[in-house]
């Protein structure tokens, strides 16, 4: 039996195209790995192919979605390439007889997305969709899990995320990561940089005290299927639908990070996206050395005091608290004062019934999106981003850890403690 919130969605904002499954989908399913797929041919099979390391028993309970997308305008050579992953998906390789693989043709004409919707959210959200009816309700909640074609697993991966959402109330799940090795010594530099772009990032969030400190990669992310449908769904952006997918989650039904596995995103080049892991490598390797510029320890600093000036003032006028901000930073201020702080804090202390509430509407206010907007505004105006050299071993220090300047040993510190 479908919950009626599942249901409800499904009728009302589901996929509604030409899109329909093919391969091995009959029964239902403990959980669907969705997996988005533009000119793949290469990377793909390596990806399932870990996949099909993980135990027989889960896999058996598992649908594995390929959609094999493109746009109505995407070049002949990646149409070309999704024609081949298609054939070979078709041609049912012995080497994932214990895959319940299936996949979705959003790339043939009549089938291809749109111009101006089409993109990765998009794919992920055709997969999801059609996933949904086939997850099973009767036991423990159902799960709908998002991997990139060019992402290898370990053989621990279902057997952690089942052991996750067996213990956790959260209905969302961020997995840790580590990019796989490049092939040259340039890509290694710099998808090296790119990662501790990242990882810098969200440690700086972490000690500033914000509840949006956690990594939001398209290939390492999870929820249920109940609290897919109950947020709406994934939305169709190009670019960035995984930051705004998991921002929504934390609103609606939280985020808790996945132990006992990693996942390993490509470390290549890409010009598919706008901004991002392939687009950034693809400016390193081109040889802009300022490419991927770090945010400064003081701008987290700056976020910190803000954060904790919000937390304990809770019974004050947005007023006195804008003004206070400005004691904090000059910069925050005008922020503040851009963003319609002082509106927004008087509705949501008319409509919050206590204080633990009204921190709670404040952090939904004051979002992933606000918070990278302000340290994008401190950047800008006082705070210049700075090259990794610079900006590393002061951040490191500010947020009271190991005072190392190798980048190597500056990444392997960084991946051992976010990913406990």
């Amino acid at each position: 039996m479908i919950p009626k919130e599942v249901a409800k969605y499904i009728s009302s904002r589901a996929v509604d195209g030409p899109w329909k499954l093919c391969g091995r989908y009959q029964g239902t399913f403990a959980g669907a790995v969705v997996i988005p797929a533009l000119a793949e041919s290469e990377n793909l099979f390596d990806t399932l192919r870990s996949l099909a390391k993980n135990p027989p028993e889960l896999l058996s309970r598992f649908l594995v979605l390929v959609v094999v997308n493109n746009r109505e305008d995407t070049p002949q050579p990646d149409k070309a390439d999704n024609r081949k992953t298609l054939e070979l998906l078709s041609g049912g390789d012995p080497c994932f007889e214990n895959l319940r693989l299936s996949w979705v043709d959003a790339a043939s004409p009549g089938r291809a997305l749109s111009e101006k919707k089409g993109g990765v959210g998009l794919a992920r959200k055709i997969g999801f969709d059609l996933a949904l009816p086939l997850l099973d309700f009767n036991g423990p909640p159902p799960l709908l899990v998002a991997l990139d074609a060019d992402t290898l697993v370990q053989p621990d991966y279902l057997p952690a995320m089942m052991d996750h959402f067996r213990s956790t109330s959260a209905g969302g799940a961020v997995l840790a990561f580590r990019h796989q090795e490049g092939n040259t010594p340039q890509e290694q530099q710099a998808i090296r940089c790119y990662e501790l772009f990242l990882r810098a990032y969200v440690l700086g969030l972490a000690r500033a005290g914000s509840p949006y400190a956690f990594h939001t990669i398209g290939s390492a992310m999870a929820c249920t299927a109940t609290a897919y449908a109950g947020m709406g769904g994934m939305n169709t952006r190009m670019a960035a639908e995984d930051f705004y997918f998991l921002q929504h989650l934390k609103k609606t039904f939280g985020i808790a990070s996945v132990a006992g596995t990693l996942v390993h995103p490509s470390a290549r080049a890409s010009h598919r996206v706008p901004f991002g892991t392939g687009r950034s490598i693809s400016r390193l390797l081109a040889g802009e050395k300022k490419a991927v510029l770090f945010y400064r320890p003081e701008c987290f600093a700056i976020l910190g005091k803000w954060l904790e000036l919000v937390a304990n003032h809770l019974d004050t006028c947005g007023q006195d608290i804008l003004r206070q901000a400005e004691r904090i930073s000059s910069e925050l201020e005008k922020y503040l004062d851009q963003a319609g702080f002082v509106d927004a804090w008087e509705k949501l202390r008319k409509n919050s019934r206590n204080q633990a509430a009204l921190l709670s509407a404040f952090h939904s206010w004051f979002d992933g999106l606000r918070t990278l907007k302000l340290i994008h505004h401190l950047s800008d105006t006082i705070l210049l981003r700075k090259t990794p050299e610079e900006a590393l071993v002061p951040l490191l220090e500010w947020a009271g850890l190991e005072q190392i300047d190798d980048p190597d040993s500056q990444l392997a510190l960084l991946r051992a403690l976010q990913a406990s």
